[in-house]
């Protein structure tokens, strides 16, 4: 049996669980998830005990992997809608900035051209300074897929660690060339 996906998932006030089939809802305080999960785990939503509880049918391979994942996906959705997920990144560089136009960000990390991120719909992308970027929203999955492609776009490299990185990241240092 898998540790995590027999473990129920607490549904805190505030939050609506839909379940219809394979269909689930999600509402909270600061918004709206829905998802469709596999056929081989069912989902079903205990009113009195305000849990959601995962079973799966039965104990081949992939049901199990699908068992803990649907478990830890209406995790994230719960954690989402009541609270919301934050990514920082930081900047590093002589001239290095990024700003907010409109629905774009605009980032500038030493190519001849300014880069356009556009911004996707559901993100709140703000920069408190030029250099730092704050990426928030109610799903997971876009708030740490955005926020790896803007890290993408200039990735921290090891000799003067210029870049952009995540808020806290520690970039391993080489040496350059030594003079004999």
């Amino acid at each position: 049996m898998s540790r995590i996906g027999k473990k129920p998932v607490t549904i805190p006030d505030k939050v609506k669980v839909g379940v219809s089939g394979q269909h689930v809802t999600i509402e909270g305080p600061l918004g709206k998830l829905e998802w469709t999960h596999r056929a081989e785990v069912t989902v079903a939503v205990d009113e009195e005990n305000k849990q959601i509880v995962c079973s799966r049918d039965s104990d081949d391979r992939q049901a199990r992997a699908f068992h803990g994942l649907t478990r830890a996906l209406l995790q994230n959705m719960i954690v989402g809608v009541t609270a919301g997920y934050e990514k920082k990144l930081e900047v590093v560089g002589v001239g290095y900035l990024g700003a907010i136009s409109g629905d774009t960000l605009q980032l500038r990390v030493g190519f001849a051209n300014e880069v356009h991120k556009k911004i996707p719909a559901g993100l709140d992308v703000t920069c408190p300074d030029q250099t730092h970027i704050v990426i928030k929203g109610i799903d997971k999955q876009k708030v740490g897929q955005f926020a790896a492609e803007v890290r993408a776009v200039r990735k921290p490299e090891p000799y003067k660690g210029k870049g952009i990185r995540y808020d806290g990241e520690q970039v391993r240092r080489k040496a350059g060339k030594t003079a004999t």
